[in-house]
């Protein structure tokens, strides 16, 4: 069945190719070697184990992603409820079988890669709700009857990741989720409803939250209360971005990042390394990159001719215009620190392959951009 998915249709291998949005190719290309040459950075200069491991890892979703474009999106949109289904259920085996570190339990072991299925259920519930919603009228999905299976869909992961404990992660599933829905035409009123009640009801869940997500929320009010414990990462990653100042330090002279102020800077921090070292120049070209991928995704999506190809791309566009907004907020101390990593940059093997899965679909949407599901 998948060969017939692949294969067949109007379009054969050679048109395929040729469809792709090589300009994209060409954005995730670049990203990928800024992203080796900043995790070369935080080995100061080695091919170290992070470096080696982020570039097999590149290497291998790469390929993943030119693969997963070659699939019809009728494919996708078959599977797309499949799909929520079996990440939901690694959410779950999660609870039972997951591996725990520093404190959260958040991934399982598959033999050959640690899985985070919190990373794959920010696609999949985007690949659901974009399903779900693609035949519904606009003056209709606020119809009670229509809005039951969504908040289910919606807010069951959500609760399973902040169980682990992972509120940040928890939260970008939200607006993710959140994202496809409002581009259904949800009437604005019911928004503002919604956040009139979270607001009221923001101190009952600081009454939930774990002694260190509350320091993380203090520590963002004034880093200064604590500079050697909970503020020292956000003071250090302040300093350091500010060192940079226009043009940067240069390629490997980073002295936060070379005499070990900053801690985590191969994970979510790797944008402070990258700007201590490039500077505000190098930082506003990261930015453009970017930028661009995610108006391609939009532009995409505007020239599919389905309404879910058009509701997907929408939603991830936005979904990785948050992640990076978030992951820069959060480095500048604009954000509390949630755990959020920076796209295809940061090291981590579940979120790349979650970002390079989600552009894989973007693609799909474009190489079958004439057709209906």
């Amino acid at each position: 069945m998948i060969n017939n998915y692949f294969y067949r249709g109007n379009l054969n291998f050679k048109d395929k190719i040729f469809s792709l949005d090589f300009f994209l190719i060409f954005l995730i290309l670049i990203l990928g070697i800024i992203s080796m040459f900043a995790m070369y950075s935080t080995e100061q200069g080695q091919f170290g184990y992070y470096t080696k491991s982020h570039l097999y890892r590149f290497l291998i979703f790469f390929t993943v992603f030119i693969l997963v474009s070659f699939f019809k999106i009728r494919f996708w949109f078959k599977s797309s409820y499949i799909f929520y289904i079996i990440v939901l259920f690694l959410l779950v085996a999660v609870h039972y079988f997951g591996i725990t570190a520093s404190g959260s339990k958040r991934w399982i072991n598959l033999i050959f890669i640690n899985l985070q299925p919190s990373e794959l259920m920010k696609i999949s519930l985007i690949i659901f709700l974009a399903r779900y919603y693609y035949k519904i009228p606009s003056d209709s999905v606020t119809n009670i009857k229509y809005m039951i299976l969504p908040i289910f869909a919606l807010f069951i992961p959500v609760l399973l990741v902040a169980a682990q404990p992972d509120l940040g992660t928890a939260v970008l599933i939200l607006i993710s989720g959140v994202a496809v829905v409002w581009l259904t035409g949800f009437r604005i009123r019911y928004f503002l409803y919604s956040f009139f009640v979270l607001v009221c009801l923001i101190p009952v869940g600081i009454s939930f939250l774990k002694p260190y997500q509350k320091s993380r929320i203090l520590t963002f009010l004034n880093p200064e209360r604590d500079p050697l414990g909970a503020g020292y990462q956000i003071i250090q990653s302040k300093i350091a971005i500010g060192s940079g100042g226009i043009f940067g330090k240069g390629y490997l002279q980073g002295s936060q990042s070379y005499l070990d102020y900053l801690p985590e800077k191969h994970t979510d921090f790797i944008f402070t390394l990258f700007s201590e070292e490039f500077g505000f120049i190098g930082s506003i070209f990261l930015l453009i990159v970017y930028s661009l991928i995610i108006y391609r995704i939009i532009r995409i999506g505007s020239n599919s001719r389905n309404n879910f190809a058009r509701l997907y791309c929408f939603g991830f566009a936005t979904a990785f215009f948050v992640y990076v907004a978030v992951n820069m907020s959060m480095v500048l101390g604009l954000l509390p620190i949630v755990g959020a990593p920076l796209p295809i940059m940061s090291y981590g093997g579940s979120s790349m392959l979650s970002m390079m899965l989600g552009l894989g679909l973007v693609m799909s949407c474009k190489i079958h951009q004439q057709e209906e599901v």
